[in-house]
């Protein structure tokens, strides 16, 4: 008898339970995936941000390191200097010693005359070492030995002696020593190629301090350098170049901490803060000028004065330290400008003119009125200097001021995220959070777009009810191939099934993340275009202030305050 074969029911729980810990884990990929999918575009936004951010955080750590690489080469320069020519100090010091001693007549002239012999042999080769030796053998009615000095004196620094013994001879009240010693001075002097030291003619002149029959003389000397100067071809386009240099060495920075959101969010922005501090330099200029003028003209006694300026003589730096004294103005620079040692550079470049041995008479000019720290001139020269020079500075000042507004953009631009735009005067808000929105619906469509279903995923639910119900057909008659197309049949449905879940809330997520990006990018150009209106409202307010500057320089009569400066009748030609 044949052997029957019976047919038991399959156990599919094993497999139904590791197909369930299957889709599980599917659902947790896909999960994953559209939630990283989600989140490139945030990455790839802050990426840009963190550049800048670090980009800002180089700068400033730089700038930091060089501001306090600035402030020890400060130091180790002023050593330097003290080391190599400290020991001219004593000699600077003792001259007017010297003067005043003479006039109290509390010391010995024997004393007087040991400590400029003392000077003169431990200062070998400085040019006021036997002026002093020249000082007190005159004090002393030495003759001969006066002579000799001055005799080593001229050969050591001919202008710089010529220039000591001018203003000695005028404190002695000596004015025809005094007028030969200027003639002398003067005789040696080009109006292109001048010693800087001349500025102190200057000081002397613009105080009042010289005799009538000295000022004749200096006065038609600065008319024939003018009228030569003047003859030359290109000299307004040099005196204009040369005056908008010296201007904008008056430019500071601003602060622009009240504009966080253009900073942040305009491409324009580099260019909106040239401008604004080009329109603050009106008041700056203002302010510089003002001050000068409202300083008060001595009223000391003329051995006062000359002692002033004698003193800027002798304590101004000699040529031999010019090296260290320019490093150590650059050093400055940066120190002032907090390490922008661009900056620093820039200014440098126009404050060098200060530093040359010799230049020409209009570059003396402009030097004394808007480089006194460096120039060492007084107060007076300034004023003398800035009233003689109104017309050129006038000049330059205007091509200055049309030159920054040259540069203020029609449009100034606002970026934001992936939104790119341009306003003129901020006032478009409504037109622009328009092109905003439709800008957000269009990548918003074109993101959701692209979150759908692929061609198998969305078929996956037809064919497996395909499957399943040929895999239930196919249990009658073949019970494995039956079982394995009804698991595959049930996977592909519910593979469908989750698969479109998983989309719907990524799409979902996706439109919240546009919707926030709609709300924070509507607040940031609504805040951006109101700072626009800022801008250009205290733009305008500063801009204006320029016509202070020219009003101020149009009253000024070089005549009149040449005049102004002592009781004579001195003229001077402009």
């Amino acid at each position: 008898m044949a052997e029957v074969t019976s047919i038991h029911p399959a156990d599919l729980r094993a497999i139904e339970n590791n197909l369930g810990a299957i889709h599980n884990d599917l659902q947790v990929i896909d999960s994953g995936v559209g939630t990283i999918n989600s989140n490139v575009k945030v990455v790839y936004d802050e990426i840009g941000s963190l550049a800048k951010e670090f980009h800002d955080f180089v700068s400033v750590q730089v700038r930091a390191n060089r501001l306090g690489q600035a402030e020890t080469r400060l130091v180790k320069i002023r050593q330097e200097l003290e080391k190599k020519f400290g020991h001219y100090d004593l000699v600077r010091r003792t001259t007017t010693g010297i003067l005043q001693a003479d006039d109290l007549g509390i010391v010995k002239r024997d004393t007087i005359s040991n400590a400029t012999e003392e000077l003169m042999i431990s200062t070998p080769n400085y040019w006021l070492a036997p002026c002093l030796v020249a000082l007190a053998a005159w004090i002393n009615d030495e003759k001969e030995l006066a002579e000799r000095a001055v005799k080593e004196a001229i050969k050591r620094d001919d202008e710089k002696t010529s220039l000591f013994f001018a203003l000695v001879c005028r404190r002695a009240d000596r004015k025809q020593s005094c007028l030969k010693w200027a003639q002398r001075y003067l005789a040696n002097q080009d109006e292109e190629n001048l010693d800087r030291k001349t500025v102190i003619i200057l000081d002397a002149y613009a105080s009042g301090l010289l005799g009538a029959d000295s000022e004749g003389i200096i006065a038609r000397q600065m008319t024939e350098w003018l009228d030569h100067l003047i003859d030359k071809p290109g000299f307004i386009e040099k005196q204009t170049k040369q005056w908008s240099d010296a201007i904008n060495l008056k430019r500071k920075p601003v602060d622009t901490s009240s504009y966080t959101y253009l900073r942040k969010y305009s491409h324009t922005w580099p260019v909106l803060q040239d401008i604004m501090e080009g329109a603050t330099l009106h008041s700056e200029l203002f302010d510089y000028f003002s001050n000068i003028f409202m300083q008060e003209i001595s009223h000391q006694s003329i051995k006062e004065q000359l002692d002033s300026i004698l003193n800027d003589l002798v304590t101004d730096f000699d040529d031999e330290e010019l090296p260290l004294r320019k490093e150590e103005k650059f050093e400055q620079f940066v120190v002032d400008f907090k390490g922008d040692e661009a900056r620093a550079q820039r200014n440098m470049q126009i404050e060098k003119t200060a530093f040359e041995t010799h230049k020409d008479f209009t570059q003396l000019l402009t030097d004394a009125a808007m480089k006194p720290e460096s120039s060492h001139s007084s107060v007076s020269t300034q004023k003398f200097s800035i009233a003689l020079s109104k017309d050129w500075i006038t000049n330059a000042y205007n091509d200055v001021v049309a030159q920054n507004r040259m540069k203020i953009p029609n449009e100034i631009e606002i970026n934001v995220d992936t939104f790119n735009d341009k306003t003129t005067d901020g006032q478009n808000e409504q037109e622009m959070l328009y092109r905003l929105n439709m800008l957000i619906d269009s990548e918003k469509e074109k993101a959701l777009s692209q979150m759908v279903m692929s061609s198998f995923e969305k078929y996956c639910a037809i064919g497996g009810i395909i499957a399943a119900v040929i895999g239930a057909i196919l249990l009658l008659f073949s019970p494995f191939i039956g079982v394995l197309a009804l698991i595959c049949g049930i996977g592909a449905i519910i593979y469908h099934f989750s698969k479109k879940n998983i989309i719907e809330k990524n799409r979902e997520a996706l439109s919240s993340q546009f919707e926030k990006k709609r709300e924070s990018c509507t607040q940031i150009v609504r805040a951006t275009l109101a700072e626009i209106v800022d801008f250009r409202l205290e733009f305008s307010e500063r801009d204006a202030e320029s016509q202070n500057v020219t009003d101020f320089l149009e009253q000024l009569s070089a005549d009149q305050y040449v005049r102004k400066l002592s009781a004579s009748n001195r003229r001077i030609k402009v």
